[in-house]
């Protein structure tokens, strides 16, 4: 199985379980007036649309490089997160107006033990999907599963807390019940600016770190026949990169040893971790 494969089978898992908890918790929720679970609800809505999002965006950079796309349709993953992110953040503010409201007028939530079960549910079944997400991106390098993984971990914290607003909501303690529907729309508003963030940086085109460009800069200087490096950047299509570097040799060489060098640059720097392609420009030093 591929990263692909492994990515929808990702996709298509956090879109079932995610829609079966959002059913049992805003039933819950709204029966108990709980704010909290409520809230716990939406955030299964927004997973359940970051799953589908995670299954479309998988499906269209799978999609092998054609005329159009000479480096693939990569990039199409960070255009899904982008709009995963504007559904976290649009979900967040839904749930911290209701929180707030709730508060405000000072609703009460009816405590029941199929509260307190749903939310032990929901806690063991995120963490299954954490670790298995977490152990199948580590595998395949996969930072679209390994977002996968971290969002159900997130999930098991905000659900940990939905479960100590209904603790203490049992014993009188109802204002805190909308205080953790606020800390969780905090924390998915947290979430969705991260994912921004992240694809942000990508579509973009941000350089590559500066560890990775002076590894590659020493590279390249091993080479016989290399005088300096002039720079080196660097193209991001996904995952991957498009390594542009230019370099200075001899003016008296001729173009075919020019080529040679050039060719064992590109050799050298294509070995490095997520470099797709290289392109060589030679200089007259």
């Amino acid at each position: 199985m591929d990263r692909y494969q492994l990515t929808r089978r990702v996709a298509i898992l956090g879109i079932i379980a995610n829609v079966v908890l959002l059913i049992i918790k805003l039933i819950i929720g709204f029966v108990s007036r709980s704010q909290a679970m409520i809230a716990d609800g939406f955030n299964s809505a927004g997973d359940v649309f970051a799953s589908a999002m995670t299954y479309a965006g998988n499906k269209i950079a799978s999609q092998p490089e054609d005329e159009n796309h000479p480096y693939g349709h990569e990039k199409a993953e960070y255009i899904f997160s982008m709009i995963i992110s504007f559904s976290l953040l649009l979900v967040a503010y839904k749930i911290l107006r209701s929180s707030l409201d709730a508060l405000i007028q000072r609703e009460q939530f009816t405590f029941s033990w199929w509260l307190a079960g749903i939310a032990i549910f929901t806690i063991a079944l995120k963490l299954v999907l954490y670790i298995y997400t977490r152990n199948a991106g580590r595998r395949e390098d996969n930072l679209l599963i390994l977002a996968n993984s971290e969002d159900h971990r997130n999930d098991v914290f905000v659900t940990s807390s939905t479960l100590l607003g209904i603790i203490l909501g049992s014993q009188g303690i109802f204002w805190l019940d909308g205080m953790v529907g606020i800390g969780i729309s905090l924390w998915i508003a947290y979430t969705g600016f991260r994912i921004f963030s992240s694809s942000y940086y990508v579509l973009m085109d941000t350089n590559i770190d500066e560890k990775l460009k002076s590894d590659i800069i020493s590279a390249i200087q091993s080479i016989n026949g290399v005088d300096h490096v002039d720079d080196v950047a660097a193209k991001p299509i996904g995952l991957r990169y498009i390594i542009i570097v230019k370099v200075s040799v001899s003016g008296d060489m001729t173009v075919r040893e020019g080529h040679s060098i050039a060719a064992q640059i590109k050799e050298k720097v294509k070995v490095f971790k997520h470099a797709k392609d290289v392109l060589v420009h030679v200089n007259p030093a």
